[in-house]
């Protein structure tokens, strides 16, 4: 078809920006040269795609799916598979976020009585605790998509442009709904008390603006692993503060036996009491494929105690190192 080399061009070019009306007019041309040339089933079925896609997609949407311009830079997009059936936590943390997804499922039922679910969440608590994986959990319960923001990488990125690439990521939240997530939460919202750096300040404030004037089309997710280095005055910005800790004995217990499954049908929980405590999530699932793998390699089908235990040591003997 003469031209048709052009018009791919365009529609590659159009879909990398992001632009959605310039796709659809160079789709619309495509099919309006197949029509003047006779082929008119595929100018039909053409037209017929584009309608189809502005009536899915109405108004400027960008792909979360495949984040495109200047979204692509900031944020990366999954579709998380891990249920809130999977997450080890306190009965009180579990209880919010059941509160959280129950809002969210209510969205609509609360806005038309005039209240909003709740959407802004702080996470806050040791490494290894649960935040990411909580984050994963609400994308795949709502059915949402996960777009993760590392604000250590974007504010030595985009030193100076922060603010307006914090912009964008607020814009596409009202635009696509989802689960934002911004990890590292410390980098940005440190206590502004100490700090004499007139754009690390600007860059805060105009994440409080966004934060307080976005909507609850999206789930917007901070998390940190340092509390006490938070500015004060961010906490009262948030609809929800989740704390997490490391778990207690019958959750570490717990942890493990869910990553072992039947592997584990040997083993006497109550005799690695004195060395099950004081690791976080992270290091519990990974200790126990550890010992997994030990038993694995051995041609033992399921795990002993021993390996257990060694590989618990392990993860106590690293944390002291490091």
């Amino acid at each position: 078809m003469a031209g048709s080399g052009e018009h791919i061009k365009a529609l590659v070019r159009s879909h990398a920006s992001g632009d959605d009306d310039a796709f659809y007019s160079v789709a619309l041309q495509v099919a309006a040269q197949a029509a003047r040339q006779g082929h008119h089933r595929l100018a039909g079925d053409l037209k017929a795609a584009v309608d189809r896609s502005r009536t899915d997609r109405p108004g400027k949407v960008t792909s979360i799916a495949q984040p495109r311009g200047d979204l692509a830079e900031l944020v990366v997009a999954t579709y998380p598979t891990v249920e809130l059936k999977d997450l080890v936590l306190p009965e009180r943390l579990d209880g919010q976020l059941r509160r959280v997804l129950a809002e969210q499922r209510q969205r609509k039922n609360l806005l038309d009585r005039g209240f909003e679910p709740a959407h802004r969440l702080l996470l806050e608590g040791p490494p290894g605790t649960g935040k990411t994986m909580t984050a994963a959990v609400l994308a795949h319960e709502l059915s949402l998509p996960l777009l993760t923001v590392r604000l250590d990488g974007l504010l030595s990125k985009f030193m100076g442009e922060t603010a307006s690439k914090l912009r964008t990521v607020f814009d596409a939240a009202e635009g696509q709904r989802g689960v934002y997530f911004f990890d590292e939460f410390d980098a940005l919202g440190g206590d502004r008390a100490g700090n004499d750096v007139g754009e690390a300040r600007r860059i805060l404030n105009s994440f409080l603006l966004f934060l307080e004037s976005s909507s609850s089309a999206s789930l917007v997710i901070t998390a940190t692993n340092h509390r006490a280095i938070l500015d004060h005055a961010l906490f009262r910005r948030f609809d929800m503060v989740l704390h997490y800790e490391l778990p207690d004995t019958a959750q570490a217990t717990a942890v493990m036996r869910r990553r072992l499954g039947a592997l584990a049908s040997r083993i006497q929980w109550a005799g690695l009491a004195d060395v099950i405590g004081g690791l976080s999530h992270a290091d519990l699932v990974r200790a126990a494929e550890s010992a997994a793998k030990s038993a694995i390699l051995a041609g033992d089908g399921r795990v002993g105690v021993d390996d257990l235990r060694a590989a618990l040591q392990s993860r106590h003997s690293g944390n002291r190192g490091s």
